[in-house]
């Protein structure tokens, strides 16, 4: 185990890999869905927080105004993909999406309950997914030793497979795709991850408040 512990990959693989186990463990258990949302975020978000001294290189250097700015209008510009052309593009399955009214809980709870889910998906999801796909697949694709290749280094097989890889994750698959590709163009045109962050985070948020204001809980 602590040899398992030492391996470069690992701060990187298993935040990730114990939300998609906890998010499965919600689709078996949707009673549920609202405990195991709140659970998940905590522990993830507690995982990044114990092993933020290996993501040291992963946040090094600042970005500048003008980046961050590109990284925000690219946010809204993924945020616009994933939901305007719900009612054409092929999806995986369906998904009964997340409805914080649904679970009984009183309006203070329920309150707190979307206040966790609107955090956790724009703050925590972003950082654990931009750390796994950006910064690890990315590079892994390129070279196992990944911790070698530059963030942000482009080829075509790494650039399409994490890409692929991206939507695939996702029940909307061809948004993912596009959304994948974008978020892998910033990373290679700004060579930082802290701007795949940011525009992650901002079409996380920038859905949340769009579910709340339509109830299309299926965007959740």
């Amino acid at each position: 185990m602590i040899t398992l512990l030492r391996k470069p990959w690992f701060p990187y693989v298993v935040p990730f890999v114990l939300f998609l186990l906890l998010t499965e463990l919600s689709r078996i258990f949707p009673e549920f869905t609202h405990i195991i949302y709140i659970i998940k975020t905590i522990f993830v978000g507690v995982l990044l927080w114990l092993f933020r001294h290996k993501y040291r290189h992963d946040f090094s250097g600042k970005l500048s105004i003008y980046k961050y700015l590109a990284a925000l209008i690219t946010g809204v510009l993924v945020l616009i993909i994933w939901v305007a052309p719900e009612e054409y593009l092929f999806q995986a399955g369906e998904s009964a999406g997340f409805d914080p009214y649904s679970f009984g809980w009183s309006s203070s709870y329920t309150v707190v309950l979307i206040a966790v889910r609107i955090m956790g998906a724009s703050l925590v999801v972003p950082v654990m997914e931009e750390l796994f796909w950006r910064s690890f697949i990315l590079r892994y694709l390129i070279n196992p030793d990944f911790q070698k290749i530059p963030l942000g280094t482009f080829t075509w097989f790494s650039f399409t497979g994490t890409a692929i890889l991206f939507g695939l994750e996702h029940h909307r698959i061809i948004p993912g795709v596009i959304a994948g590709i974008i978020y892998n163009l910033i990373i290679i045109r700004q060579k930082k991850l802290m701007g795949c962050i940011v525009a992650h985070g901002v079409t996380n948020w920038g859905l949340g408040i769009y579910v709340l204001m339509t109830k299309n809980w299926t965007f959740w």
